[in-house]
């Protein structure tokens, strides 16, 4: 049976993307976890990729970076364009452009089936890893978005994961910063977003207390 979404997604429409592990099981638990998961969003951006994600994960960084150039030559295959993320110990943040008819859902289809199995393969379980549907918000105008940004990128201070946002390297906090190589960037957001590095700093350390506070209080409630 073909689960239809309440509110279908659209193309040229901008997403904010929550999928989170089953039962809040831990799933991203060192360096080379988190890393696999950003190299299968860079990899499954495009529809038919020419070699395996087994095969490109092997690659050397420079061939990696060629073998996805020459993908990005392909504007017809894109399915995503990636505008920020945050990757989680217990769930994934993304937010998304849909370029294609199906791109997100195709797109988090074989990024999250690639991940479960390396997963499980690796730590010697079965069954699913994900909670069942990934979910999915519209953002509908740029503030909403500039917003969602910051929240995203603030996830590992509000957990407490780092004291600095900057200090998480599973975000694309550093591209919003400037300090991550285009050709090693993931996200695309110049097209959505008109934001200068040093106002989109000061903008998100404004929130930092405050994101803390909601953290500790939610905390309490369900103590």
């Amino acid at each position: 049976m073909t689960y239809i979404r309440k509110d279908p997604i659209v193309n040229n429409e901008v997403y904010h993307i929550l999928t989170k592990s089953i039962c809040g099981y831990i799933i991203f638990n060192n360096e080379s976890e988190f890393s696999r998961m950003i190299n299968l969003l860079r990899f499954y951006r495009h529809m038919r990729p020419s070699m395996s994600f087994s095969q490109f994960n092997k690659l050397s960084l420079i061939n990696q970076e060629k073998f996805l150039s020459n993908q990005n030559k392909n504007k017809k295959d894109v399915l995503v364009q990636i505008i920020s993320y945050s990757i989680m110990p217990t769930h994934l943040h993304l937010t998304l452009k849909q370029i294609i008819d199906g791109g997100i859902s195709l797109f988090m289809k074989n990024v999250l089936n690639s991940y479960a199995k390396y997963f499980n393969l690796k730590h010697k379980r079965k069954g699913p890893l994900w909670e069942a549907r990934f979910k999915n918000v519209l953002i509908v105008d740029d503030k909403q978005l500039l917003h969602l940004t910051r929240y995203q990128h603030l996830n590992s201070v509000s957990a407490g994961l780092a004291e600095k946002p900057e200090d998480w390297p599973f975000s694309s906090y550093k591209e919003y910063l400037g300090q991550i190589d285009e050709k090693n960037r993931i996200c695309n957001f110049k097209d959505t977003l008109d934001i200068k590095p040093a106002i989109y700093k000061n903008f998100v350390n404004d929130r930092i207390a405050y994101q803390k506070q909601i953290s500790r209080i939610k905390k309490l409630l369900l103590e």
